[in-house]
């Protein structure tokens, strides 16, 4: 490619070659997550230290390192270890997915533990068993209280999906940058750039509204 492409003509060459997996690496991340984030935050203020510990352990890895070097451990350390090889996108996804598991648990953590006691004790006097009262009652307060800080966590998913092209996923930016390397054009990363910008703006404003939607339970 020349540095003479159009600025319709690099939206589109990013669009073909790099926004999904961009995407994919999102939306799996995100999926995963959140569903691991809960598991392990139940783990966590679990009062069985053989529990307890391990989880504590883990999010000390996961949040007391970069995440590039965890990406490079699942897609290198494992087939060094292991002989296990994994393609680059799966071992994005892994890597990715057991890093923000670990930030959301902590948020759902924070969430649940700011629940009064009392809430507890009234579910039970009104005959709610366990389940009922935390996903009827509990859980959802929980999700009003994290929603500033899921929102802020998901805006740095999107940006952090770059750190994906250290080992060769061909997402947004490691395009951008190819293009750029071969054209000496800037325009490649500021196109990039507004691409994360504009996700960033729509993750914002479905944060807003469920946010919005949530002020039922002020």
């Amino acid at each position: 490619m020349d540095g003479t492409q159009s600025f319709p003509e690099i939206v589109k060459l990013l669009i073909e070659n790099g926004l999904q997996s961009t995407l994919i690496l999102f939306f799996l991340t995100l999926i995963f997550g959140l569903i691991l984030g809960m598991i392990i935050a139940k783990g966590r203020m679990s009062k069985l230290l053989i529990i307890q510990m391990p989880i504590r352990f883990f999010l000390l890895i996961m949040r007391g390192t970069p995440l590039i070097l965890q990406l490079y451990g699942f897609y290198f350390g494992l087939y060094y270890i292991a002989g296990l090889s994994l393609d680059r996108m799966t071992a994005a996804i892994i890597g990715f997915s057991l890093n923000y598991a670990a930030y959301f648990a902590e948020i759902y953590r924070s969430g649940i533990q700011a629940i009064p006691k009392g809430q507890y004790e009234a579910a039970k006097v009104l005959g709610f068993n366990r389940s009922q009262t935390f996903f009827k009652i509990i859980l959802p307060q929980v999700v009003k209280i994290i929603t500033p800080s899921l929102g802020s966590e998901c805006m740095t998913l999107v940006k952090d999906t770059s750190l994906a092209h250290v080992i060769g996923v061909m997402e947004i930016y490691v395009v951008a940058t190819n293009q750029m390397a071969r054209s000496r054009g800037m325009i490649y990363l500021v196109v990039a750039g507004i691409f994360y910008l504009i996700m960033n703006a729509i993750v914002s404003k479905v944060f807003s509204v469920i946010e919005k939607r949530m002020n039922y339970y002020r």
